[in-house]
């Protein structure tokens, strides 16, 4: 099964512009009081710099080795730096309960089983301290992604692609509803289709 490792390895850097949304969530973070960000599944580090150049600390978490090597040097290239780990988002992040401000995750968590996904946003809530933000963006489940030739069902709503070169990753397509489910401990203020035709969702850590 190929994975973004490959990709990476194949393709260099990738991904190199920001999300679209990312100079107003800076704007949010900073009139929250926002310092330390996790970038999770942070690539090739996109996000990384975009933050770190508007002074936030940012920490990223990967599961692609290469990923994370092209994302140190061109770090170095732009004289920053991060804190990067590598390992899988469905294994329990190594960081202290409440360590993070916000957590950051663009087109990566539904790349999972939904027990994966669910694990991982438990794992997003565990690091955040109360009143911390989330960002995340995934897919919109459109016909051309389900015919037989393009995608197998594994489980409700989560499809392998059969062909192009996320074939054999798993693809989970979230409802609102069940968005509003799975990130139960958030206040979400905003669920939104983004300029990549993703859908997106900004929230707030709810007090218990």
């Amino acid at each position: 099964m190929p994975d973004w490792d490959d990709i990476f390895a194949k393709k260099g850097k990738y991904f190199t512009k920001s999300h679209p949304d990312m100079e107003r969530l800076a704007s949010i973070f900073s009139e929250n009081g926002i310092r330390r960000v996790l970038d999770l599944g942070c690539g090739t580090g996109r996000h990384l710099l975009f933050l770190s150049k508007k002074g936030f600390k940012v920490y990223g978490l990967d599961g692609s080795s290469n990923g994370l090597e092209i994302a140190k040097n061109w770090l170095a290239e732009e004289n920053l730096s991060s804190e990067l780990v590598c390992q899988k988002i469905e294994e329990k992040f190594p960081y202290k309960d409440g360590f993070f401000d916000a957590v950051i995750s663009i087109q990566v968590i539904h790349h999972n089983l939904i027990k994966d996904i669910v694990f991982t946003v438990n794992e997003i809530n565990r690091i955040l301290k109360t009143d911390g933000l989330i960002f995340l963006t995934f897919p919109i489940l459109q016909s051309f992604h389900v015919k037989k030739q393009n995608m197998k069902k594994i489980e409700k709503r989560t499809y392998i692609p059969l062909k192009g070169q996320e074939k054999g990753l798993p693809h989970h397509f979230f409802t609102i509803s069940e968005i509003k489910r799975i990130f139960g401990a958030f206040d979400l203020s905003e669920i939104y289709i983004d300029k990549t035709n993703h859908r997106a969702i900004l929230g707030q850590k709810i007090k218990m």
